[in-house]
């Protein structure tokens, strides 16, 4: 899943997802452990356990577990401090194994939370198991045990499994290098195996969406006010795509169950709730704050959303929501995975999903005019503007005006926004 860096976007040390396969004995994958890695050519995760933790489960609500797990598991290890919090709420308990690390204490609140989350559906693992661990009381939360066989012995593990090993916890043989390991592990009582014997982690890269941090620190202190202003967070969300994304992302979890299209950020938030959506933007600001200023990219979404949004009141447009159109145009450039892959994880109004993937393809839609006229205007092909203008009934001058006025409200954004300070 990689792309060539797009024009004006500068390319730094991306970070990456790696996935190592879990096998069953017949060598059928049921699930992969996801690493961040800190760029595509390294070959180790980040050294902060707890950025590493926040990390990946932000770029698994970015990309979904459908596109970088294929439909199966996905084992994410997870530290005290993630455990204790509510960001693992971000991702579908049916899909998710929350591996807990070796460092993390079977105290009662950790054990508190393994029945929260057992309870709500996750699987739970213990990673690096040994004889006499000190996490033995969070054996009756635990769907996965996995053992480090190149640390414990094969008599050490045949007991383990024959303490531990039922149809509710299956034992995880880790650092099978060797069929001859495989076909000890499998002696020894192991069903599940994972290891460069079976294959080598693979790397799946995609690009974080810049994220403007003074809007997040404003989107906290709103949320922070005695009374909500639905208005004003609906105006924060939009202004960034990050948010905007990860906020369709959320609705589309099956955690959530919603059956309702979600055909602008305004219906977004009403579905959510007041209770809801404060605590989602608590969650999501606190796992991206810190990014980089906002990419060329994301300018151009930016300024194609907020023109879209102004021609809204005067073309033909359905249900269609024209801001996440012009948001979403460019969304594939910005992850760096196909638009499809993009869409398919998204609820959206028919008209406005066909549009975005006919826009590869040339193919046309109730809502292609306004698209290409979007297109035309950002290329300067003032000819064609005018044509398309002609079409929907708009002057040139207003859409020479209405460009200005987004490419002004977009570079006040993007480029004014680090200079501010909650009120």
């Amino acid at each position: 899943m990689t792309a060539q860096a797009q024009p004006g976007f500068i390319e730094k040390s991306i970070p990456c997802i790696a996935r190592q396969p879990i096998l069953t004995a017949d060598e059928n994958v049921i699930g992969y452990e996801l690493f961040l890695r800190e760029g595509q050519s390294q070959n180790r995760s980040t050294t902060d356990a707890d950025k590493e933790a926040a990390a990946t489960i932000d770029m698994l609500n970015l990309m979904g577990l459908g596109v970088l797990c294929d439909g199966r598991l996905a084992f994410i290890n997870c530290t005290h401090n993630m455990l204790l919090s509510d960001y693992l709420a971000l991702l579908p308990p049916s899909e998710v194994v929350v591996e807990l690390q070796s460092d993390i204490p079977a105290n009662e609140k950790v054990i508190l939370k393994c029945q929260e989350l057992k309870k709500a559906g996750y699987s739970i693992a213990l990673d690096n198991f040994v004889p006499g661990d000190r996490r033995e009381a969070l054996i009756p939360y635990t769907r996965f045990l996995k053992i480090d066989i190149t640390w414990v012995s094969p008599e050490e593990s045949a007991l383990l499994a024959r303490l531990y090993a039922t149809e509710e916890c299956r034992m995880v043989a880790q650092k099978v290098e060797t069929r001859e390991q495989f076909l000890a592990a499998k002696k020894s009582g192991f069903t599940r195996f994972e290891g460069y014997f079976f294959r080598v982690p693979e790397n799946l890269r995609t690009r974080q969406i810049p994220a403007s941090q003074a809007t997040y620190v404003r989107l906290l202190s709103a949320v922070c006010k005695p009374e909500i202003d639905f208005a004003e967070i609906e105006e924060l969300i939009k202004r960034e795509p990050s948010l905007c994304y990860r906020l369709l992302r959320y609705l589309n979890s099956p955690l959530l169950g919603l059956s309702a299209p979600v055909v602008s950020v305004r219906s977004a938030l009403s579905l959510l709730g007041e209770n809801e959506s404060v605590r989602w933007i608590r969650m999501a600001t606190t796992l991206v704050m810190g990014q980089e200023k906002s990419s060329d990219l994301v300018l151009a979404s930016l300024v194609r959303a907020r023109f879209c949004e102004l021609i809204t009141p005067r073309v033909e447009h359905g249900n269609s929501d024209l801001f996440l159109m012009g948001m979403l145009s460019l969304i594939d450039a910005i992850l760096a995975v196909p638009i499809g892959m993009v869409i398919d994880e998204l609820s959206l109004d028919a008209n406005l999903k066909a549009q975005l993937l006919a826009a590869k393809t040339n193919k046309k839609t109730p809502l292609s005019l306004i698209y290409d006229l979007m297109v035309a205007r950002e290329a300067g092909e003032w000819g064609l503007v005018s044509q398309l203008g002609k079409q929907l009934n708009l002057s040139l001058a207003f859409i020479a005006e209405t460009s200005n006025a987004a490419m002004s409200w977009a570079h006040q954004i993007t480029g004014g926004a680090r200079s501010e300070r909650p009120r």
